[in-house]
């Protein structure tokens, strides 16, 4: 990003003359500009994609004995398609996956694609797509992030144009429209109609009403004893007659809301903690408006983690503190520990990181959405309105796995006319949150893109921190199937910290369900093991193959380290502390998460 410069036309004028209308600088020109480019383009940047498949044309122009292999594979794929077109139409009963590498397309594999003409469009949409996959494969030269942009092009292209989206190439969806003499597609224009008022009148999906926060989700008892402009904090009453000595405090993402963690009662970790003799207090952060675009990174520092330990310091005095962070809140829980460590503070007694980020060398799938093109236009939207709005980022979430989260809920409800039911977790995704622009601008440049935290640059009040100071006990959680947070991302911080009790657990589910796991969860299963200091580093991959599983849910095994990593019982402490500044002042689950 540029420093705004003033032109002459900007410059305060003699005293008694006549001010002239300053001229835009040429950066608020160009931010106007892609701002705008930003919204026709769904937020995507043209030109990222533009360059990525300009170097992969040029880089195959000069590959003579690619474009042959590729020109080989063409032909005898096309020979394959011909092959099977001739012996279906001749009458055989043939699957599209016959002969095909591997079991083929798990969506082809009903008996109804063994019909012709649907097994042909099925078979060469296989060749086809199989033919397309293998472009940005070993052509020399082609950088290796521009390969991953135009793979991921022909991915968003072969999800969507696949014959399982559209009635008239679909055998299943014609049967069940003869089947219900097309009630079906009238059940589908009706759901089309709904949804799409609903997004007029900015309701969320349907069935989502059955989910009210403080209703039938975030109803665990609590209350808010702490507010300023950026969070709420949470205390939960006491479920036992006597706590462990040391109380939790939960760094939630600010990307989601927080009850992500206390849903439904099955499904809550913080009332799994209450049950289980924890005192537990929680964030709540203020879900932004355009006119909290100034906060920073230092602020949710400051005014979130520092102010909440403030906080629970004073309503539980003497003892020190488990500091538990998900996802960016995780990584700022990293960022304020190693601040803390920086001043000589040690209130934290522990560190536990749910698939959070702290070295961002390999963020993933995500970084598909991450380089400078795509954050200056980003950047851009953001300065103009102040937040990044929730569904854009919604969006770049469905575009990493569009065959579960685009094209097959649209033909569920628009074509076969039927709605899965809500369900809690999904009545939450629906629950979006804003970004401010300083902080999320911060973030991705200074994380995302330059990876400072890792490399030991990334400022806390223009001083640097250094994960490397952390020696405290932490327990850190990935998920095999994260898309957000790779868990060999996360796996990176034993190697940033200095910590001589650290246990990693990588638990089976993605991001978000793989942490709301239920402390009884029979499909689930996890590994874990702890290192000291002079234990040897296990690559990941060795990790994961020496480090046997474990059925079930991994909330008591996490519960049991805290438990270990904490002191003698005693009685509950009180709610709020009024004589130190923090009376109670509602109850839970607070105002600011209600805010749309």
């Amino acid at each position: 990003m540029r420093d705004p410069k003033p032109t002459p036309a900007q410059t305060t004028p003699p005293p008694g003359a006549t001010a002239l209308p300053r001229a835009p600088t040429t950066e608020a020109i160009d931010r106007a500009f892609r701002a705008a480019l930003g919204k026709l383009t769904g937020g995507l940047s043209p030109t990222a994609y533009a360059t990525a498949w300009t170097d992969w044309a040029m880089q195959l122009a000069a590959s003579p004995g690619r474009q042959m292999e590729l020109a080989a594979e063409a032909m005898r794929l096309a020979a394959d398609s011909v092959s099977f077109a001739n012996r279906a139409a001749g009458g055989e009963k043939l699957s599209p996956n016959e002969g095909l590498n591997g079991a083929g397309d798990a969506r082809f594999a009903a008996e109804a694609w063994q019909q012709y003409p649907f097994n042909v469009y099925a078979r060469a949409y296989q060749n086809g797509a199989s033919w397309l996959k293998t472009l940005p494969k070993d052509v020399d030269g082609l950088r290796h992030y521009h390969g991953e942009l135009v793979d991921f092009t022909v991915r968003q292209w072969l999800d969507a144009l696949a014959p399982t989206n559209f009635l008239a190439t679909n055998p299943e969806l014609l049967e069940l429209t003869r089947a219900e003499g097309g009630q079906n597609l009238m059940r589908g224009a009706q759901n089309l109609v709904e949804d799409l008022s609903r997004v007029m009148d900015k309701k969320g999906p349907v069935g989502t009403e059955a989910f009210e926060v403080g209703k039938s989700v975030a109803v665990t008892k609590g209350k808010v004893v702490y507010q300023n402009a950026l969070i709420e904090l949470l205390q939960y009453e006491p479920a036992t007659p006597t706590v462990h000595a040391e109380p939790v405090l939960i760094v939630p993402a600010w990307i989601m809301k927080y009850y992500i963690l206390d849903l439904s009662p099955k499904n809550s970790l913080v009332k799994y903690l209450v049950e289980q003799g924890h005192t537990v207090f929680m964030i709540s952060w203020k879900n932004p408006a355009p006119g909290d675009r100034d906060f920073g990174m230092d602020d949710y520092v400051d005014q979130g983690l520092k102010a909440a330990l403030d906080a629970v310091s004073a309503i539980v005095p003497g003892r020190r503190i488990h500091g538990t962070g998900y996802c960016i809140g995780g990584t700022l829980l990293a960022i304020g520990a190693a601040t803390l460590a920086r001043e000589h503070d040690e209130r934290l007694a522990s560190l536990t990181f749910f698939a959070a980020q702290t070295d961002f060398s390999e963020p993933g799938e995500l970084a598909l959405f991450i380089n400078r093109s795509q954050l200056a236009m980003l950047e851009a939207q953001m300065y103009q309105e102040g937040v990044l709005d929730s569904r854009q980022m919604g969006g770049a979430f469905q575009m990493l796995r569009p065959r579960d989260l685009i094209w097959q809920p649209m033909v569920q409800s628009y074509v076969k006319g039927t709605r899965d039911p809500m369900v809690d977790l999904m009545a939450w995704n629906a629950d979006g949150t804003r970004m401010p622009y300083k902080m999320h601008t911060e973030y991705l440049y200074r994380l995302y893109l330059d990876n400072e935290l890792s490399s030991g640059r990334f400022p806390v009040h223009g001083e640097p921190v250094r994960l490397s100071d952390l020696r405290i006990p932490m327990f850190v959680v990935g998920t095999e199937t994260d898309h957000v947070a790779p868990w060999k991302s996360v796996y990176k911080l034993e190697n940033l910290v200095r910590s001589s009790d650290y246990t990693f657990l990588l638990t089976s589910g993605g991001h978000n369900a793989g942490i709301v796991s239920g402390p009884v969860h029979p499909k689930r299963k996890h590994r874990v093991r702890t290192r000291t200091l002079e234990d040897r580093h296990l690559p990941p991959e060795e990790w994961l193959a020496t480090t046997p599983p474990q059925p079930g849910s991994w909330w008591p095994t996490w519960q049991k380290w805290l438990a270990m990593h904490s002191g003698d019982h005693q009685a509950p402490p009180a709610l709020g502390a009024a004589a130190a500044g923090y009376p109670v002042l509602r109850d839970a689950p607070g105002e600011y998460v209600r805010v749309a």
